[in-house]
Formats: C-alpha cells, sequence, structure tokens
C-alpha cells in the first residue's frame, strides 16, 4: 500500500435529521492517520448514518467535518471508501471482471486485481461469474476493492458481516496494512473488531456520544 502524508479527520458539533427524526446531535470525533474509530451502539444511534455523512452521501443539519492533511483539491468524500452493506456486484461480470470496473473507476488502483483477489482469499475464483458466489464470496470480493482504491480514508459499516474466521483474520490484517500506511479507519459495528490503535465513539439513542481513547 501507497504510504499516506499525515492526516487527520475532525467532526465538530454534528448533528443529522432523517425523515423528521434527530438522528444524532453535537457529535464530534478526531481520529489520525494510523488511528481506527470504531463507533458501536444500539441499533437507530445512527452508526450507518454516521459513515453516510462523513462519505457525503447524507447531508448534515449542523456541524462540520474537516480532513487536515489530505490532497486539498479533493473533498473528503473523494478521499474516502465508503464500504456498505451492498456489495455493487454485476453478477453477469466474473470475479476479476467486477474487481477490475472497480479498480478503473478508482483511477488510481494501489494493487493488481489478482492481488487484491489474493489477499481476500478468492484468488481461485476470478473466473467465476459472481451470480454464483456465497454470501461470504460476495463480502471478501467487496472487501477486495478496498485494496485497489488508494484512498486514505476507510468507511467501513459492519464490515465482518458474513465472514467466517478466517476470513475476519485476513481482513483485521488488510486493515492493519492500510493503518501502517497511514490511512483512517472509521468503522460502525456490533461485533467486536481486533484493530490496532483504536478510538471509541460510542452512540446512543436521542444522539448522545462518548469518544474515549482505546
Amino acid at each position: 500500500m501507497p504510504a499516506f502524508p499525515p492526516l487527520r479527520l475532525d467532526a465538530r458539533g454534528l448533528a443529522c435529521q432523517r425523515g423528521g427524526r434527530l438522528v444524532f446531535h453535537d457529535l464530534g470525533f478526531s481520529v489520525s492517520g494510523g488511528e481506527a474509530l470504531v463507533v458501536t451502539g444500539p441499533n437507530g444511534a445512527g452508526k450507518s448514518t454516521l459513515l453516510r455523512v462523513i462519505a457525503g452521501l447524507v447531508a448534515a443539519s449542523e456541524g462540520r467535518i474537516a480532513l487536515e492533511g489530505g490532497d486539498a483539491d479533493l473533498s473528503i468524500a473523494q478521499q474516502a471508501h465508503y464500504f456498505g452493506h451492498a456489495d455493487a456486484l454485476k453478477p453477469a461480470l466474473t470475479v476479476e471482471e467486477n474487481l477490475g470496473f472497480w479498480r478503473g473507476f478508482f483511477g488510481r488502483p494501489a494493487a493488481t486485481a489478482d492481488a487484491a483477489l489474493a489477499a481476500v482469499g478468492i484468488g481461485h475464483l476470478a473466473g467465476l461469474p459472481a451470480a454464483y458466489l456465497s454470501a461470504g464470496q460476495r463480502r471478501r470480493l467487496s472487501l477486495a476493492r478496498l485494496l485497489v482504491s488508494d484512498r486514505p480514508i476507510w468507511l467501513l459499516d459492519e464490515p465482518t458481516s458474513a465472514l467466517d474466521a478466517a476470513s475476519e483474520a485476513r481482513f483485521t490484517a488488510i486493515v492493519a496494512g492500510h493503518q501502517r500506511a497511514g490511512g483512517i479507519v472509521v468503522a460502525a459495528t456490533h461485533q467486536p473488531l481486533l484493530f490496532s490503535a483504536v478510538r471509541s465513539l460510542v452512540l446512543a439513542p436521542a444522539g448522545m456520544a462518548e469518544e474515549m481513547a482505546g
């Protein structure tokens, strides 16, 4: 992975409303390159919404997010990779073709498709149409997209969903490599994540939040 310049992602006074409901308010955090911010809390507390706000997919009603040390010519959304619940795969294309599409889309691929597929343990499935993949294999193919993007911010929504123990170990190693390169990880989860250099953000109903160093 390429090394990133020193980075820091800061949020202050964030609030978001969806469908007339206040999801969270007065939310803030700071996470630097090499660190992971793990966001936890009950359903409906706004974990996924927070990731989507950072990704530029949902607008915050109040507050600001700033990235220090990033590319001044690009928005935060353009420097982030959002890994959500949808796999965004084309069933008729092979595993390799699907990844090749995303490698071209990101424009500055950090790894070859072969290397990325090998890293997530599905290199042997490169020629198989995506329609024939299991749920876990589809999730691993989606994870491989992280490796063909050199975007410094990874936004991960329940990233270990549908992964077995071996795949979780591969995923943890991939995240560790991104952190070593100075990248930033923000992950929303109900499950324990074995990341290093972790900061925690605990969301609660009514938008209360507490940030803690791990």
